[in-house]
């Protein structure tokens, strides 16, 4: 009898389902298809939080960002509309699209404003600092207010409850989007609330998570140092941050993030055949030790123009890819993406450690055109090694100075 009845422990630290797709071409589908494969896994969520992020929604304001903000009432949000105007040029605003739907009570003010920057670039100010700045200032000063979205030309649906009556609730069915990320929550160590459902945004970086950051008080300092503020009580806030630093201001690539998230052991760096390879990992181990992410983790992080798959070097935390004739996948289980697409021609299962990177070609900017054109492929890995390193280490003398 008593072998048909699981018992559920008061915290499963293996819950919390992932999911992600994209089309390298860039056609859109609509929400209905991620909606499908995240309430496939919903054994994993406990309707303590549910969210979405969609890119390529908002074509007729391609060039303007986007901020998705939730009020707790109309205080906070005539504080906060005074706060954006003072700061952009406010071209259009509105609620968001909602419906009632069972699962999904007392939701708070929701509302989306599409701006574009008034100030003078020759000033030397960055557009992109002062969007951050932004989100940090209203999330920290504005009482009831909460930014949950601030990229161009994507955007991020989250609250509280499972997360296919979250994506009915912001009637994802209506947009079409070339990358859709879900997430479902399992809350562990911290209070499940509208803001702290996932993804996690900043700009046009987006982050859902499966695990438990052990090092987030050592990850948010280091933040810190650099303006980011961590005012939603969770430890996923930092990896979204840390991902605007490393990849935005640091200019560093994706296997350098992954290399400071989940780096080798000192014993591993020290074999290194490769000096050259020795001595970048070894500066981005110095520069960026207190951005590791201690504990177990899998993590889905989306911008226009790719997504990236993650775990710990152990792999704690599932991850498994697909792929299929239009569609590549990221997610917990593989059931869901067999469950919404009956190409599929392989799955596998990554490295731990490794990241698995998929772009949309349609979108994809070369970056490194600046390292070297026409040279042989050694000479243009020496070239980008060395390039990275300088990188690395004018973060190391960022980080001294912030100190």
């Amino acid at each position: 009898m008593f072998r048909s009845v699981r018992l559920y422990d008061e915290k499963d630290f293996a819950a919390c389902s992932i999911f992600g797709m994209v089309c390298p071409s860039g056609e859109k589908v609509d929400g209905e298809r991620i909606i499908r494969a995240m309430a496939n896994m919903k054994d994993r969520s406990n309707g303590l939080g549910g969210g979405f992020a969609a890119y390529g929604i908002y074509p007729d304001f391609a060039d303007l960002y986007c901020f998705h903000i939730m009020f707790e009432d109309g205080t906070a949000k005539e504080e906060t509309e005074a706060l954006l105007r003072g700061r952009f040029e406010l071209a259009h605003a509105e609620p968001i699209p909602t419906r009632s739907c069972p699962g999904v009570v007392d939701p708070p003010i929701l509302w989306r404003y599409f701006v574009a920057s008034e100030f003078d670039q020759t000033c030397g100010e960055d557009e992109e600092e002062v969007v951050v700045r932004t989100v940090m200032e209203i999330n920290r000063c504005v009482e009831g207010a909460f930014v949950f979205s601030s990229g161009k030309d994507m955007g991020v649906f989250k609250g509280l409850g499972y997360p296919e009556d979250i994506g009915r609730f912001y009637r994802l069915e209506e947009y079409g989007a070339y990358l859709w990320t879900g997430h479902g929550r399992f809350p562990t160590n911290t209070q499940g609330w509208w803001g702290g459902a996932h993804p996690f945004n900043i700009l046009n970086w987006s982050v859902v998570h499966n695990g438990e950051i052990s090092s987030y008080g050592t990850n948010r300092r280091f933040l810190e140092m650099y303006g980011y503020q961590c005012t939603l009580h969770t430890d996923t806030e930092v990896v979204a941050y840390a991902v605007d630093l490393l990849l935005r201001r640091h200019g560093l690539g994706v296997e350098e993030m992954a290399l400071v998230f989940a780096p080798p052991l000192w014993e591993e760096i020290d074999m290194m055949e490769d000096a050259e390879e020795r001595e970048l990992v070894t500066a981005l181990r110095q520069t960026y030790s207190s951005l590791l992410l201690n504990g177990p983790f899998s993590v889905v992080i989306a911008n226009s123009e790719m997504m990236i798959g993650l775990t710990d070097r152990i792999r704690l935390r599932p991850l498994v890819v697909g792929e299929g004739r239009d569609f590549l996948y990221i997610s917990s289980e593989e059931a869901p993406i067999h469950l919404v697409d009956d190409s599929i021609r392989r799955t596998w299962i990554p490295f731990g450690g490794e990241p698995v990177v998929f772009e949309v070609e349609a979108r994809r900017k070369d970056r490194e055109d600046i390292l070297c054109e026409g040279v042989t492929d050694d000479l243009y890995m020496m070239e980008k090694k060395g390039f990275l390193l300088e990188k690395v280490r004018a973060a190391g003398m960022e980080k001294v100075s912030a100190v």
